[in-house]
């Protein structure tokens, strides 16, 4: 259940998770730290992609399936190919 942005158990006794975007959680590592924009993007897309051993996921290389998301100026998505 997402009430106003906070993911709940049905019975609202305790959170169940998050409901921010990987958009979101790029923008705010790059607005709230001192790392670019590139390294929070590796951050959300070749480091798990290893870490869950996802072989043909996380970069934009041949041989790898992958999305390409275009950002506006405040790392909002504006396009998916």
């Amino acid at each position: 259940m997402n009430l106003a942005g906070v993911a709940k158990l049905l019975d609202k006794s305790a959170f169940a998770g998050s409901v921010a975007t990987a958009d979101r959680l790029v923008r705010t590592v790059v607005k709230e730290t001192d790392v670019s924009l590139c390294d929070a993007v590796k951050m959300m897309t070749v480091n798990p992609a290893k870490l869950l051993n996802f072989r043909e996921k996380g970069k934009l290389a041949e041989g790898f399936d992958a999305d390409i998301l275009f950002f506006d100026e405040n790392i909002n998505v504006k396009k998916i190919l």
